[in-house]
């Protein structure tokens, strides 16, 4: 019997504002590139035409009077819009999908950050996008207060150049952050085999490495199983 096509694999970045996400993306679209890997980027909230029209609302200024509970239906919209339309295919056509933010994202900033708790996102995560676990997630978290005050540099000059204002979660006070920090960490000890955590002051080349150190042992772990399986079902 001939073994069945191999599922893409789903990579998740994680982390709050100003931790260098959008940088790390970059990098790593690039070395994908380099290695002819097959691969899509995408990001929530927005990605699709129904994300990026719910993202203008939950990240605009002008929301601020969303209730927590709002706002957290509005992220997992999102979400199943972009698993259906995005994700899911992707994956289903063997490729590597990179996400700029998840559940995770939810579970510590409505969760955490709002105070709703981790139970209520986990089921709905469970109810509306079909439980769907990234293989690997990146969870990057350099210091707060200057993961913070790059933020808020960047939305400043991103209003002043473009009119084009994201900055409701960044104008949350400091408590709000610590609290979604706080949920981070929790979440990557509830889950140390998926999260890999990368801290403190690093640059640029020492987190893209670490990064495509973590990714490659994954991937040649999924090229292995696959092999063994080809063998086996041969």
């Amino acid at each position: 019997m001939a073994a069945e096509p191999q599922r893409g694999f789903f990579l998740t970045f994680e982390g709050l504002d100003g931790s260098g996400k959008t940088t790390q993306i970059k990098r790593l679209t690039s070395w994908l590139a380099a290695q002819d890997l097959p691969h899509i980027v995408t990001r929530q909230p927005g990605g699709t035409a129904t994300g990026d029209r719910i993202r203008a609302l939950l990240l605009d200024s002008k929301s601020a009077a969303l209730s927590p509970r709002t706002e957290l239906a509005m992220m997992f919209a999102d979400r199943a819009q972009s698993i259906q339309e995005i994700i899911a295919p992707a994956l289903a056509a063997g490729q590597i999908v990179l996400c700029d933010r998840f559940t995770d994202s939810t579970e510590a900033y409505q969760g955490g950050g709002r105070e709703l708790g981790s139970q209520i996102v986990l089921e709905l995560h469970r109810l509306l996008c079909n439980n769907l676990q990234p293989d690997l997630t990146i969870l990057l978290l350099p210091n707060l207060k200057a993961s913070l005050a790059r933020a808020r540099r960047r939305n400043t000059h991103e209003i002043e150049a473009t009119g084009k204002d994201e900055s409701r979660f960044e104008r949350e006070r400091d408590s709000f952050f610590q609290r979604v920090h706080a949920k981070y960490l929790e979440i990557a000890a509830r889950e140390p085999s998926r999260i890999v955590v990368i801290e403190g002051k690093l640059s640029i080349d020492q987190v893209h490495r670490q990064i495509v150190g973590a990714l490659s042992a994954r991937l040649g772990l999924l090229q292995q199983g696959q092999s063994q399986f080809s063998s086996e079902s041969a």
